[in-house]
């Protein structure tokens, strides 16, 4: 009798256990599907586990069987219709990516956030790499500050800078052999290094630093952010006036943020020093025309890749001794940048290199060429918008030969400069405001509130509310 009763009891724990997986499972499976099917699961599971204490004979337990077989039927048919009714749809890497309705009751009342260019456009393609981007790094990697020692930039990781080196060259838009490498945490590190190194040994300080407007906002508060003696923002390079024993410090910024112009420095002069930020000087923005060969140019992982919570840019410098200075700044700043996160940002760009440079017969491994398309998509998409609204304009672009590619190409910026024409909108950035879209006025970028700056590269839903919503103010 008592063997009996020990033989029901383990019986019991065995069953138990198995629904007990059973409910983890699909609890795991409809996360996120709403409190009405999380409070269903509460009450099965608590139905169960009544049903399961009292299986004390083989009717009970034929019973709890039956019980559990129609649970899983049950909660299968919850599951899916609540994945069906949310639009739930697995991201693809077409050419088009506003295949999702956007005409939901909800969707009418988002706020959409097009004032950062946070780059989620690009996670569909790095959803499809798969394995081929993920990096595995052991507990004992990467403990040490030191990367080479050898190298002016200490702290450097060997492979992040050949996949630097191998990337420029195949693109074809960056000398990289005269140049060392120094990484940073982003271009924002990079640009105070250099402010740092450019001007720490001039005789007359502070010294100014400017850049033509419309230029990148970001530029006077990372100047004058740290109320620096050294140097300090002094505005438009277009009204800067140059004398004698003045100094200055041009950053030019090439295709330009916000308006994706082509730039040149408008100071020429023995007394100033520049700054090249290539940023988006890669072929799924703009036509390649050539290797930029500048003495500082600066990149970064954020636009070239997308992956901008990577955190690593990095200056191609010619000069050594200035070099060293922007070493010596980060290292008194973070003592080095993230061995992690350059070994991640190595195989990113190493999978986009390996894209091209090895046979493969899936054309979706060509970054650059899959961003184009969307890119192309979604500007031609905003341009019918703001022509059949009437009230707006963006910048007009020219065709040219893309030697990476070896065809005409268009430019197509990260960013869209909209003015607002309508002269009844005497606040552009307001206006989309009422609208629930958020984005940048033109008076952070030197320019007039006539003119907001709008992502580009946010996620597709976004966009495809974004574009929505002005071709909604149609004048018809």
């Amino acid at each position: 009798m008592a063997q009996a009763q020990a033989q029901a009891r383990a019986q019991r724990r065995r069953n138990g256990s198995g629904s007990e997986c059973k409910e983890k499972e699909f609890r795991e499976r409809s996360e996120g599907q709403g409190p009405q099917l999380q409070h269903r699961l509460n009450l099965t599971s608590l139905n169960n586990n009544n049903i399961i204490n009292n299986a004390n004979n083989s009717k009970a337990k034929a019973t709890m069987v039956t019980v559990l077989a129609m649970t899983v039927a049950m909660l299968l048919l919850l599951f899916y219709s609540s994945s069906t009714s949310t639009g739930i749809t697995s991201e693809t890497t077409g050419t088009a990516d506003h295949a999702v309705s956007v005409s939901s009751g909800a969707d009418a009342d988002a706020v959409i956030n097009l004032d950062h260019g946070d780059p989620t456009m690009f996670e569909p393609f790095w959803k499809n790499a798969g394995d081929k981007a993920t990096v595995i790094i052991p507990g004992w990697h990467t403990m040490s500050y030191f990367s080479d020692t050898s190298n002016l930039c200490w702290f450097l990781e060997p492979d992040f800078a050949n996949q630097v080196r191998r990337l420029h060259r195949l693109v074809g838009n960056a000398v990289t052999h005269t140049h060392h490498i120094v990484v940073g945490v982003g271009s924002t590190q990079l640009i105070h290094a250099l402010l740092f190194a450019l001007s720490a040994t001039e005789t007359h300080q502070p010294v100014s630093v400017v850049s033509a407007a419309p230029f990148y906002s970001m530029y006077p508060g990372i100047t004058d952010f740290l109320k620096s003696g050294l140097f300090h923002w002094a505005g438009d390079a277009t009204s800067f006036k140059v004398n004698g024993t003045s100094s200055f410090i041009e950053i030019v910024c090439s295709p330009n943020n916000p308006d994706g112009a082509l730039r040149r420095a408008v100071l020429s002069t023995e007394a100033g020093k520049l700054v090249h930020d290539l940023a988006y000087y890669w072929p799924q923005y703009t036509p390649i025309r050539g290797p930029a060969d500048e003495d500082i140019m600066l990149f970064t992982v954020s636009k070239a890749t997308g992956h901008a919570g990577t955190r690593i840019g990095w200056a191609l410098v010619r000069d050594a001794d200035v070099a060293r200075r922007m070493v010596k700044f980060i290292e008194m700043n973070s003592i080095g940048v993230s061995k992690d996160s350059q070994v991640r940002a190595a195989r990113i760009l190493q999978v986009i290199s390996d894209g091209y440079e090895l046979p493969d017969p899936d054309s979706t491994t060509r970054f650059f060429h899959f961003s184009r398309r969307l890119l192309a998509d979604r500007w031609q998409r905003l341009r019918q918008a703001v022509e059949e609204s009437g009230r707006f304009s963006l910048p007009q672009f020219s065709s040219e030969f893309c030697e990476f590619t070896e065809e005409h190409a268009e430019t197509y910026p990260a960013f869209a400069w909209l003015r607002c024409d309508d002269e009844s909108i005497e606040d552009c950035e307001g206006f989309f405001k009422s609208m629930k879209v958020l984005t940048r006025s033109g008076r952070h970028f030197g320019a007039g509130p006539e003119y907001i700056r709008i992502s580009m590269l946010d996620r597709a839903h976004n966009f495809d509310l974004f574009v929505e919503r002005i071709a909604s103010l149609g004048l018809g």
